[in-house]
């Protein structure tokens, strides 16, 4: 914000604390001529709402929210300072007019169903803050994928959860170069999918297809060689944080080792590679596997790879 609007923002402020300075000053000196008990109870309330409007519009709303950098933040600071200014303001006010107790009860509890139902989506997404905080579901450079939004953790906030965005657009897990904003909030109703919490591997698939034609077992053997090969330290390093893993979870013995499972098809058949990786790594290393695969498929007669083309005989297509 320019500092001429900054300036003429916090003038427009202090004009209205003097006017209601003034006023609670007015009915002030107005009640000791006249002595009035409706005359006092204004005066306490414009006093009120003066001492509330200092605290909460010029300390709070002018003096922390410039601290405060990211722009999203910065706004749900503002608006709850204004609700909250509100709030004290009615709450106080209400003391002041309604003395009968029981009145008073009923007063406050219309308001504060009021208050919660409009104020639902702060007090939620603070909830979710606590709620990240506490239990560790995430931290700043875990991936995660909540409400279909999947990125890496840049920031959490009070209200929101900062990630850099991945997929989308883009093919594999990688960045889209936008920033997206998650309330908070979500952690206590959705699925939070975490990537990189207690251990950063993740299993991983590949597909391959292969004609009839071709040498299916030799192809296999090769295929597993070199996926062994290419992954065995990443496998190693698995192998030690999932050990560690299941000393805090119940998790059951799983293979670490690369697999391949065969898919028939109509019209080939699918060597399906899996193997473990880490999650940041796995668009890297399928891309480097497939280029190891494809070139020794190459060089390997009997081995080819399986497509689909149409055969036109008439008015008749035939599928090969």
């Amino acid at each position: 914000m320019p500092d001429t609007l900054i300036c003429s923002h916090m003038l427009h402020r202090l004009v209205i604390f003097i006017a209601l300075a003034t006023i609670a000053g007015l009915t002030w000196f107005t009640n000791l001529r006249y002595e009035n008990i409706d005359l006092a109870k204004l005066s306490y309330s414009f006093t009120a709402i003066t001492a509330s409007y200092f605290f909460f519009k010029l300390l709070m709303e002018e003096a922390i929210a410039k601290r405060i950098k990211q722009q999203k933040t910065r706004y749900t600071f503002r608006k709850t300072t204004q609700l909250l200014f509100l709030v004290v303001a009615f709450i106080i006010i209400l003391r002041i007019w309604i003395i009968n107790p029981q009145a008073l009860l009923v007063a406050y509890g219309l308001f504060a169903a009021g208050v919660a139902i409009s104020l639902q989506d702060v007090f939620k997404n603070f909830a979710g803050a606590m709620t990240i905080f506490i239990s560790g579901l995430y931290q700043v450079g875990d991936r995660i994928e909540i409400n279909s939004k999947y990125g890496d953790v840049i920031d959490i906030g009070l209200f929101y959860t900062t990630l850099l965005e991945l997929r989308e657009w883009v093919d594999g897990d990688q960045a889209t170069g936008r920033i997206t904003l998650v309330p908070n909030g979500h952690v206590l109703a959705l699925a939070v999918h975490n990537y990189t919490k207690d251990h950063r591997f993740i299993w991983d698939e590949m597909s391959l297809p292969i004609t009839y034609s071709s040498n299916w077992k030799k192809a296999i053997e090769l295929v597993e060689t070199i996926v062994k090969k290419e992954t065995a330290a990443a496998s190693l390093r698995a192998e030690k944080e999932i050990s560690q893993l299941a000393e805090k979870y119940f998790l059951s013995k799983r293979n670490i080792e690369p697999k391949i499972y065969i898919t028939p098809t109509d019209n080939w058949i699918t060597l399906r590679v899996r193997y473990v990786v880490e999650t940041r790594d796995r668009r890297v290393v399928q891309n480097d596997l497939l280029k190891l695969i494809l070139d020794i498929i190459q060089q390997t007669p009997d081995i080819a790879i399986a497509s689909q083309t149409l055969t036109i005989t008439g008015d008749t297509i035939v599928k090969k």
